[in-house]
């Protein structure tokens, strides 16, 4: 049996009174509420070592004199009760001592707060049949108030975050029957969390749009308004716009039956179209929302082919409007189709050139922006000159959907070196307050999704959560589903960096990379599934061959390459050295290359560095150090995708053996 296995013969509950089962079932004796008060404290950190100073304050107001034996007798306790089995002088492999404090190992599923939220988060992007099935499962672990009787305030922080878990879980399975045509049974329950949580505006509007597809036309449009009511004259909370909206479409009488209104429509646009350069713009137009509502891989190559079109007819000004209404904004700084970015580009800069100087600023500026959105990736060259261009254009112009689109250019030219998550940070700060403002939801979708890297860089992953959820939020609303793929993985790291076992992080790493194919990101798919495996491994320090050889693919055959993508040159050494082949490994090393710009660069020049300590080799050491150094405040996690760590901790290592010290193993 091996230790993840062992850990499995207890669960513990914090959704409700704190309780403990045993592998048959039974409830486990804990004693006095402190040992129930410590057992959850460490529940809380989720694996994390807690001090026991810090246990100490957390249990008592007023420490008493002996404070710090009493933590001490109550985890000998908690150790007997949550392992009877285990025999004298034996480790404990559930509740570990590690320096100078205890950590609670247990896999997610056997703490239920962590098995409902991984719950309620798949829910997210499965279909609504199982995103039903999985948010009634998540909502059946509540047993009553989270950590009920705790009265901490590290207890409330639990509470509140749990609540409100549980009241998203509540909307999301609303929103599941509402998909799958059970308007009734949708109406059932969000009366209730009305009634309960009168101030969560996204109840009312659910439970209007519930009542609407019941027939309830009426009853629906009285809910609006005492919603209104009991927000602006109760609560004195503004309603927002999403209640506006589901207002206007009650209004409207709209019946759902979107899906035959587009195919007649598309019908009428066949038949009825121009066939002159106008129908070249609608089409663009089409496969530009196309590309956005998940059609990104069906539009690509018809996106090239409606563009050069366009430049075939010669008129500068015609190719401009369709290489504005086929753009794609994008938060990932390499191209999914090099060869479709590099035929774009050509006609941009084509275009621009044709158009000339004296061409609207509004014009020139949309056209720089995708000229430099197509040139992501590339090493120095027009990219970054022609967001820097963009930008100023842009801001001339006051029109804010062309500066947000600038805006958005300008960010991906904003890495071309570490420690830039600052200026990403400030950059997707803006956009998403010029997209908000003017209502533009696909920007502001981006300037969330940019705040999501850069705040997780910058180490603030609740920061870095409320955009992901905010971005969730907007996708939603607008059908924009390749944004649960990246906030998907962007939760994968924000564990990481909270320190969740490596188990469970390795796990929700493969869980997410299943989503990724047929998404249509290539550029983003290949290979990031062993490479966030081995970055987790290396960032924790793990230097120990098996465990580098599973992370990094088929141990046998270290030379193999299909899974590791564009990131091989970084990953061989790795391989090569799992594999017992220390001598190539330090050959492949040597010859390794700087990683390409990009939201990547931090994650790979660890891999290089951290190698170079292993094998001694001090001119790649060298290397990684002087290209870290100026992301030393920051997590070599910028992607949101992908985490190696803390980047000090690197930089020390580095040092330490750049001077002479001997590298420390685990």
């Amino acid at each position: 049996m091996d230790e993840q296995e062992g850990r499995r013969m207890v669960t513990v509950g914090v959704l409700g009174p704190v309780v403990a089962w045993g592998e048959d079932g039974a409830e486990l004796a804990l004693r006095g509420p402190r040992h129930r008060e410590l057992l959850a404290r460490l529940v809380a950190a989720r694996g994390r070592v807690v001090g026991v100073t810090d246990l100490v304050d957390d249990l008592w107001e007023d420490p008493p004199d002996g404070a710090v034996a009493a933590v001490r007798t109550f985890v000998a306790a908690l150790r007997r009760a949550l392992e009877p089995d285990r025999p004298p002088r034996a480790a404990p492999r559930v509740l570990v001592t590690q320096g100078p404090g205890y950590a609670l190992r247990l896999p997610d599923d056997a703490v239920d707060a962590r098995a409902a939220e991984r719950l309620v988060s798949a829910a997210a992007a499965a279909p609504a049949a199982t995103a039903l099935r999985g948010l009634d499962a998540a909502l059946a672990l509540w047993r009553g108030e989270p950590y009920a009787g705790i009265d901490a305030a590290w207890a409330a922080a639990e509470r509140a975050r749990l609540e409100d878990l549980r009241l998203g879980a509540v909307e999301r399975r609303a929103e599941a029957l509402l998909v799958l045509d059970s308007p009734a049974d949708a109406v059932a329950g969000l009366e209730r969390h009305v009634a309960t949580q009168p101030w969560r505006e996204e109840g009312w509007r659910l439970l209007a749009l519930a009542l609407r597809a019941a027939g309830r036309q009426a009853d629906a449009l009285a809910v609006v308004r005492r919603a209104r009511r009991t927000l602006v004259d109760e609560l004195g909370l503004d309603p927002g716009p999403r209640l506006a909206e589901a207002e206007a479409r009650i209004l409207r009488q709209e019946d759902g039956a979107g899906a035959d209104l587009w195919a007649r429509a598309a019908d009428t646009f066949a038949r009825t179209a121009s066939q002159g350069p106008a129908r070249l713009e609608q089409s663009a137009t089409l496969l530009g929302s196309a590309a956005v509502t998940g059609g990104l891989a069906e539009a690509r190559d018809q996106r090239s082919a409606v563009v050069r079109a366009a430049d075939r007819r010669g008129d500068p000004r015609l190719t401009a409007r369709v290489l504005d209404a086929v753009h794609v904004p994008s938060v990932w700084p390499v191209p999914d189709d090099p060869a479709e970015a590099a035929v774009l580009a050509q006609v941009a800069e084509r275009t621009l050139r044709e158009l000339g100087p004296d061409a609207p600023d509004r014009t020139r500026a949309r056209l720089l922006a995708g000229l430099a959105t197509e040139l992501r990736g590339a090493r120095g060259g027009r990219g970054p000159e022609a967001a820097r261009e963009a930008v100023a254009l842009a801001r001339r112009t006051g029109d804010p959907a062309t500066l947000a689109r600038a805006l958005g250019a300008q960010v991906l030219h904003t890495v071309g070196r570490a420690g830039l998550a600052p200026a990403r940070d400030a950059l997707g700060a803006e956009l998403v307050d010029v997209a908000a403002r003017a209502g533009l939801a696909t920007d502001e979708i981006v300037g969330r999704l940019v705040r999501v890297q850069a705040r997780t860089a910058l180490g603030d992953v609740a920061g870095a959560a409320g955009h992901a959820e905010a971005a969730r939020l907007l996708a939603a609303d607008h059908e924009r589903p390749l944004v649960e793929v990246l906030v998907t993985w962007a939760a994968v790291v924000r564990e990481a960096v909270e320190g969740a076992p490596d188990a469970g992080v390795v796990r929700a790493v493969h869980e997410a990379a299943a989503r990724l194919p047929g998404a249509g990101m290539e550029g983003l798919e290949a290979g990031l599934e062993p490479l966030a495996v081995l970055s987790l491994r290396v960032g924790r320090g793990c230097t120990d061959a098996g465990a580098l050889a599973r992370a990094t693919g088929d141990p046998a055959d270290p030379d193999a390459v299909a899974a590791w993508g564009p990131y091989r040159p970084w990953v061989r050494p790795w391989a090569l050295r799992a594999a017992g082949r220390g001598a190539d490994a330090a050959r492949a090393l040597a010859g390794v290359p700087d990683p390409p710009p990009g939201l990547l660069a931090e994650v790979l020049w660890v891999l290089a560095g951290q190698a170079a300590v292993l094998v001694g080799d001090r001119t790649v050491a060298g290397r990684a150090r002087a290209a870290l150094a100026p992301a030393a405040d920051e997590l070599a996690a910028g992607s949101a995708l992908v985490s190696a760590g803390s980047v000090a901790v690197h930089l020390g290592a580095l040092d330490a053996f750049l001077a002479g010290d001997p590298p420390v193993t685990t």
